[in-house]
């Protein structure tokens, strides 16, 4: 096992860069139809121009996303660029209001504000987008619209299919993330506009965006198939749409890794990509690390595409992927065992699928012969331990020892490896099956088992049977019908060692990760046609990126209270119930109430979620996230509490509850939540 250890990043001092910077705090963009868009501008002290670095979302260039930018955005400015970060139309201290994500009016105005910039005395008409998550989907959707000034991007912790990579759908199944990130986007949307930005309009505009707000998690759930909805957006309709160089970056701890490689595949311009062992962050921040020195490799990026210097930034192989070694199970694991290796394209030739069969318990080798066909009906609570869809980079969230979700699943185990066995790729899970009701899905996971029996989930995939056809249509099972269903499972990247055995586990729920089937199905799998495919590398190793973080001066941060994030899971014997709770206090991802110094404004975001169900009836299903959202500072004080409920019958969804908004200790405003929505092979 190679011994890898967590660096702390290097803050360069400002006399350490070639450039000095200036930071202009707000800066108004016009839109042709009259709307202003607020930037947070970096200039680095030079009279000549110089290329731009764009980024754009809804989090709040002020205050919510200050602590991320500083020092990121002051070591691309320290390197010569000009930075330009904007809040989205009708986010932050832009004006009107916001009504969904990755609307075409969002790219509309990404393309005034790049042509924009492009024009400023400051700039060379070279620019180039940058972003992780909202701003690297973003990223790649401006990109196929082509504006001319836009030169190249970077994209961090994107997908290229909204409907089957992003937070709301796996597999055709739906994720309870979905639920989730909606109510914490109605914590994150009703903070008020800053009343420094907007002195005489502020309070108004955003009593406003109360009253215009949609209920998130709502607008997603209304589509439930890959509808025009989804394919809006997805530049995997269509890759060749992109014609400019892209570096494509994320890592195994997040859940948007199976874009790196499908975006390699479809992209036909200079791209490169790396998979890191880190979570849904930038790669120089966040645990599990070991982090590298992503500023570093991106300024390389922009001055090869921006600034036309010949560099070695292409001399490497196009996807540099951390394969990591065999590591016990546990929820905190600040730091990934691995090395780097190398593929010079995917597909690869380096890698070859290698097809296991399975009989009752036993994975194997030689195929199975017999007539064995076997049921699959787990208990609606398995996946307990699983823990969350996305590794935000909290101590806590990483898979559990999975022995206890396996004793409700089906398990089929190898013998013990006789020499060791690597990965890189897609597993495979395929079988022919019947089933008893109209809905079912299908779960299949990968763990590496070590000598004492400790199970490591390596991968997972889902699979709604509804979606046999195609994720853009339902067709309901017919009751003793034979179909075939595959499940593929994410990309990884794994040593499974000499002595360890690897093992495939199915099963046809999955709480609290993806919400239950209307009725307990009972799947009978013919154990004959089933096999199980393992992308086997025999590859060679590379030198991956720099390994030593660096950053520019930290944001002036003051942490008033810790924060922590309490997981708990209690079970009910009388009723058979297990219920799941999240707890974030101070902080929804443990980040603590702090104060941003240089602006005075102090942010408190606690969440809870509790998640109950019971092994007796998958219509017992129940979710609920309660929320306080505070932030501002004297005179301008914002108290917002949340509190939404999610439940179901074998027709619909239902979604209840309230938000209710104070400004400086006075009622602003209250809505009730009452929504019904219809199930679609869900």
């Amino acid at each position: 096992m190679a011994k890898v250890e967590a660096k702390v990043k290097h803050v360069m001092e400002k006399k350490d860069f070639p450039y000095d910077w200036e930071v202009i705090e707000n800066v108004w963009i016009p839109m042709s139809d009259g709307c202003r868009l607020s930037s947070r501008i970096w200039l680095p002290k030079t009279d000549e121009p110089v290329p731009a670095i764009f980024e754009t979302q809804p989090y709040r260039k002020r205050d919510g996303m200050r602590g991320r930018d500083e020092p990121m955005y002051g070591f691309f400015a320290g390197h010569g660029y000009a930075v330009v970060r904007v809040d989205i139309r009708g986010s932050g201290e832009s004006d009107d209001c916001f009504y969904d994500e990755y609307l075409k009016q969002e790219q509309d105005d990404a393309i005034e504000c790049i042509e924009w910039m492009s024009k400023q005395p400051w700039c060379n008409g070279n620019v180039g987008m940058q972003g992780k998550s909202w701003s690297g989907f973003n990223s790649l959707q401006v990109a196929a619209r082509r504006p001319e000034a836009l030169k190249a991007i970077i994209c961090i912790g994107y997908v290229d299919d909204r409907y089957t990579q992003d937070i709301h759908y796996k597999g055709g199944c739906l994720l309870n993330d979905n639920f989730w990130w909606g109510n914490i986007m109605l914590a994150y949307m009703c903070r008020a506009i800053d009343c420094e930005i907007k002195p005489e309009t502020w309070k108004e505009e955003s009593i406003k965006r109360l009253e215009e707000m949609p209920l998130w998690p709502k607008n997603w759930l209304q589509h439930q198939t890959r509808d025009e909805y989804w394919k809006h957006g997805s530049v995997s309709v269509n890759y060749d749409d992109i014609q400019i160089p892209v570096l494509a970056l994320n890592g195994w701890a997040d859940s948007y890794t199976n874009s790196v490689l499908t975006l390699m595949e479809g992209l036909n311009v200079p791209k490169k990509a790396w998979i890191g062992p880190w979570p849904h962050a930038f790669p120089h921040d966040g645990e599990p690390g070991p982090n590298i020195d992503y500023l570093g490799e991106a300024t390389k990026w922009w001055d090869k595409w921006l600034k036309g210097i010949d560099n070695d930034v292409m001399d490497c192989p196009q996807v540099q992927v951390w394969l990591e070694d065999s590591m016990r199970p546990d929820t905190k694991r600040p730091v990934s065992h691995g090395r780097w290796v190398a593929l010079d394209s995917w597909p690869s030739a380096d890698v070859a699928m290698d097809t296991w069969s399975m009989t009752y318990a036993k994975l194997q080798k030689e195929a199975n012969e017999k007539d064995e066909i076997v049921d699959l009906c787990t208990l609606p609570n398995h996946g307990l331990t699983a823990n969350e869809w996305m590794g935000a980079g909290v101590l806590g969230e990483s898979p559990a020892d999975m022995r206890m979700d396996d004793g409700m699943a089906m398990v089929f185990d190898s013998d013990v490896l006789e020499e060791e066995y690597e990965i890189v790729g897609y597993p495979e899970f395929e079988v022919e099956f019947t089933c008893d009701k109209p809905n079912a899905f299908l779960y299949a996971e990968l763990c590496d088992i070590h000598p004492d029996g400790a199970a490591t989930r390596v991968s997972y995939g889902l699979m709604n049977l509804t979606h046999l056809d195609g994720h853009d249509k339902v067709t309901y099972l017919e009751p003793g019908k034979k179909y075939k269903a595959k499940v593929t499972l994410d990309v990884c990247g794994h040593n499974f060692p000499k002595g360890n055995r690897i093992r495939l586990a199915i099963a046809n729920s999955f709480w609290p990760m993806i919400w239950p089937s209307p009725e307990l199905a009972t799947l009978k799998l013919d154990l004959s046609t089933a096999k199980f495919s393992l992308p086997v590398f025999s590859g060679r190793d590379c030198d991956g990126p720099d390994m030593n973080p660096r950053c520019a001066p930290l944001t002036p941060m003051t942490t008033l209270v810790e924060g922590r994030v309490d997981r708990l899971i209690t079970y009910d014997l009388v009723n058979d119930s297990w219920t799941s709770i999240t707890d974030g206090v101070g902080g929804v991802f443990g980040e603590g109430i702090y104060r941003f110094d240089d602006i005075g404004t102090v942010v408190e975001h606690n969440l809870k979620r509790e998640l109950t169900l019971s092994n007796k009836d998958p219509l017992s299903a129940k979710y609920t996230i309660i929320q306080k959202m505070k932030n501002g500072r004297e005179g301008w004080l914002i108290d917002c509490d949340i509190e939404v409920t999610m439940t179901s019958d074998l027709e619909n969804f239902y979604m209840k509850g309230f938000m209710d908004a104070k400004i400086n200790d006075e009622h602003v405003f209250r809505r009730e939540y009452d929504e019904t929505i219809p199930r679609n092979g869900i």
